[in-house]
């Protein structure tokens, strides 16, 4: 699976879970709202869980939950969960660190990027997942959603 999927399936599941708040979502439901594997659901609600985002509890009630208020969960606080990165680095061939050219090009890309990713933690921080929340219109397999069409 792609890094950058990654955090989209997590935003996705956990916009699912914040629209149920009184339910466990199992990690199957949670796979066919999503179009993925179970296991896949599993793996990054896990990254999650480790976070302290969401809850997992076993047995025929059991599935995933919000841990606290979708108002409180920034976009960050996911993003850094997830260990993920939007941005794409531009290293040279750790061979040509010799190269004086190379190590130039590299420490000024490299100022680039992490001001870049500043302003995206930044940005990340002022939005928050019920932010995400109230613009999503929910999957036909939750009817207690305001609206039926796939989301």
């Amino acid at each position: 699976m792609k890094r950058s999927s990654r955090l989209s399936l997590a935003l996705h599941a956990l916009v699912h879970l914040h629209k149920q708040p009184d339910t466990a979502i199992s990690s199957t439901t949670l796979a066919q709202c999503l179009m993925t594997n179970p296991v896949v659901v599993r793996r990054v609600l896990g990254e999650l869980r480790e976070a302290g985002i969401v809850g997992a509890a076993k047995g025929p009630d059991g599935g995933w939950r919000l841990l606290r208020p979708a108002a409180e969960i920034t976009l960050r606080s996911i993003y850094a969960a997830m260990g993920e990165s939007l941005l794409i680095r531009t290293e040279s061939d750790p061979g040509d660190i010799q190269c004086g050219i190379v190590r130039s090009v590299n420490a000024v890309m490299g100022e680039f990027l992490a001001d870049a990713e500043a302003l995206l933690a930044a940005r990340l921080e002022r939005v928050s997942l019920d932010d995400i929340a109230r613009q999503a219109t929910p999957h036909p397999l939750f009817p207690n959603h305001e609206s039926h069409s796939h989301g």
